[in-house]
């Protein structure tokens, strides 16, 4: 074979190989750009994908929050609405109790109100005649106060005080006739201690008059004996307060005259060292309802 034949054999066998690389390359190319294309449009599907979807995201929390908001309000207008329902119901239990206390329990009498001659208290205990000081005189409570007067003895008896009742309930006609009896002995001079018929605490079936040992039975030195301390000091946790204290205005200070007017009225007046009758009445009055819990 001639050299030059040789040659241009040579370069045939190069221009082909360069013709296969070139076409590979051109077809790898190819095959890179569709690639790429793809994957641009792949890329710009899931971003259109993703925008849609982080809408659709958006949407569905701002309608989340809608609904909580709007559920928390829901609820807040069914609390409201359960909290009138007790305050209706409350408001009724409290006016239907009211319904069944009787209004003169808390009055001021002494002076300042009448009790008519035939008002009694609905309901009246005997008191047990181991705390009467007179076993041979029948003593009568309000039914409701009874067990706050029988704890209150007792619990004294406890402490090592004697208490006993010497009077507590009195009936108009009874309280006529003690004032006369007075007014016979003292003259006007009865006014200080004895209320006239019908001003009587002792008519309410509340009240109660205490002696104890040591005095024989009576009133006179009630004032120095462990019983009235005891009574100043505890009196008020069974809903009893002293009627007259020293220097009221209606009569002379009388530390064995107690009534009862609940603990929550007692406890107040206790703990703001303040006395039934300096209380307004419109303040007294708002005590009724629980006069007896």
């Amino acid at each position: 074979m001639e050299p030059s034949q040789k040659t241009d054999n040579i370069l045939l066998g190069v221009i082909v190989v360069l013709l296969v690389i070139l076409g590979y390359g051109g077809y790898r190319l190819y095959v890179l750009n569709s690639l790429y294309a793809t994957a641009l449009t792949t890329t710009q599907t899931l971003t259109e994908s993703h925008d849609i979807l982080q809408g659709e995201l958006t949407r569905a929390r701002e309608e989340k929050i809608n609904v909580q908001n709007e559920l928390t309000l829901q609820e807040s207008r069914v609390n409201d609405l359960e909290q009138q329902i007790q305050d209706i119901t409350g408001t009724v239990g409290t006016l239907e109790k009211l319904s069944k206390t009787d209004p003169e329990l808390l009055q001021k009498y002494s002076k300042v109100f009448f009790l008519n001659e035939h008002y009694t208290p609905p309901k009246l205990s005997t008191i047990d005649k181991a705390l009467v000081y007179d076993e041979s005189k029948q003593q009568q409570i309000h039914r409701q106060v009874w067990p706050f007067l029988e704890d209150l003895i007792k619990d004294a008896k406890n402490d090592d005080v004697s208490l006993f009742v010497l009077s507590a309930y009195r009936s108009f006609g009874t309280q006529a006739a003690l004032k006369t009896g007075y007014t016979v002995s003292y003259g006007s001079g009865a006014n200080a201690f004895s209320a006239d018929q019908g001003y009587s605490e002792h008519q309410l079936g509340t009240t109660v008059d205490f002696t104890t040992t040591g005095i024989n039975g009576g009133l006179n030195g009630f004032e120095t004996t462990p019983a009235y301390k005891w009574l100043v000091d505890n009196a008020y946790r069974y809903g009893f307060i002293l009627s007259y204290p020293k220097g009221n205005a209606y009569y002379q200070f009388e530390p064995w005259h107690w009534r009862f007017v609940g603990t929550d009225l007692a406890r107040v007046l206790h703990r703001q060292n303040m006395d039934f009758y300096d209380m307004d009445q419109r303040q007294i009055d708002k005590y009724l309802v629980t006069i007896f819990d």
